[in-house]
């Protein structure tokens, strides 16, 4: 019988250690600032230090001016399409197509996979955000703004604090080819659209959690990946959900002592970013860490607690990832009939 989770590593060397706590302090510093200072939409708070921290072992000015540009991009994409087709369903959902073959585009071509990424995260929770009757889209994209250069304070603080002990691998360079990029684009562009109509069709407020997991699942690009990353990602948001529900208990009528609150959510960041770190790869633990930040970040404050948030959360995101994956199973299908759309493995370059 096959574990329920697999790992690349059995232990953790030094460097590993080192992330874990990174990521750790670091989710934990978004959140207690955006406690402290009251701001609006604390998700983007502590989910972008997690998801930069996470992804990236060691920040460099490339990375830098990456996650610069995903500030502005989907800052600008945001206002355009939010502030100017709003109203206009037909031509707004054609600009966010056209935003997001842009932005797997650019995951697929390996280089600038970190933009891509986080442009298409950030997008899709601010313009989940602004579908709100009563959204700002002036104070989202406010709040996002600093979020980013908040997050980016957060990361080099830690990668001062807690450097690498031993210098990295270089990641292994692979190339696609042509037909390769097409069907991850087109395949990632059409689920990431059809979520992103679904979600203000039926005018999903609660669903922020569900929509982000729609978009994270897509970030193998394909099917052969995407399907372990489903089950991964459920698998997290369960574990997660559930802990988030643990350290509510522990804390009772406590929820609202915010160094409390911190302590239990460093210990969850903690737990988690080893998991991660010894599945090499966006698995179950850095889905649950993305649970514990939206919900804590997003839905824990001194007057709600994570009761109903952490049991919808995990009921709702099922049922996106399961409609998520049975449309990129169906695409992938479809677009390896057509030789100029046909998904071949990449293949190792040689340095």
């Amino acid at each position: 019988m096959k574990p329920i989770l697999l790992t690349s590593k059995r232990h953790l060397d030094d460097n590993d250690v080192r992330q874990c706590l990174r990521i750790a302090f670091g989710g934990m510093l978004g959140f207690i600032l955006c406690k402290l200072m009251g701001w609006n939409y604390g998700a983007f708070f502590v989910v972008q230090p997690i998801l930069l921290l996470g992804i990236v072992p060691v920040i460099n000015a490339h990375m830098l001016r990456q996650f610069v540009a995903n500030m502005l991009v989907v800052s600008l994409a945001v206002l355009v399409v939010q502030g100017l087709f709003g109203d206009k369903p037909v031509p707004m959902t054609l600009l966010v197509m056209g935003m997001f073959a842009l932005l797997f585009g650019q995951m697929s071509g390996g280089a600038n996979f970190l933009f891509g990424a986080m442009s298409v995260v950030n997008m899709s929770m601010q313009l989940h955000f602004a579908s709100y009757p009563q959204a700002d889209i002036g104070d989202i994209v406010a709040s996002n703004i600093v979020s980013v250069f908040s997050t980016l304070f957060i990361a080099l603080l830690m990668q001062q604090l807690f450097p690498d002990v031993a210098p990295r691998a270089p990641r292994p360079l692979v190339r696609k080819s042509a037909s390769t990029r097409r069907h991850e684009v087109i395949l990632a562009t059409t689920v990431a659209t059809a979520s992103f109509i679904v979600f203000q069709v039926f005018n999903l407020q609660s669903g922020l959690s569900a929509q982000v997991a729609s978009i994270l699942v897509l970030f193998p690009l394909n099917w052969r990946g995407a399907g372990p990353a489903g089950w991964n990602r459920a698998l997290g948001t369960l574990v997660g959900c559930n802990l988030g529900l643990v350290v509510q208990l522990v804390l009772m009528d406590h929820f609202d002592v915010l160094p409390f609150v911190a302590a239990g959510l460093w210990i969850c960041l903690m737990l988690f970013a080893r998991i991660h770190m010894l599945e090499v790869g966006s698995g179950a633990g850095f889905a649950a860490l993305t649970t514990m930040a939206i919900l804590f970040g997003q839905y824990l404050t001194p007057r709600q607690d994570l009761f109903y948030s952490a049991l919808y959360r995990f009921w709702s995101l099922s049922l996106s990832v399961l409609l998520s994956l049975s449309a990129i199973y169906l695409l992938h299908l479809l677009l390896d009939r057509f030789a100029a759309t046909r998904w071949a493995a990449p293949k190792p370059v040689s340095v």
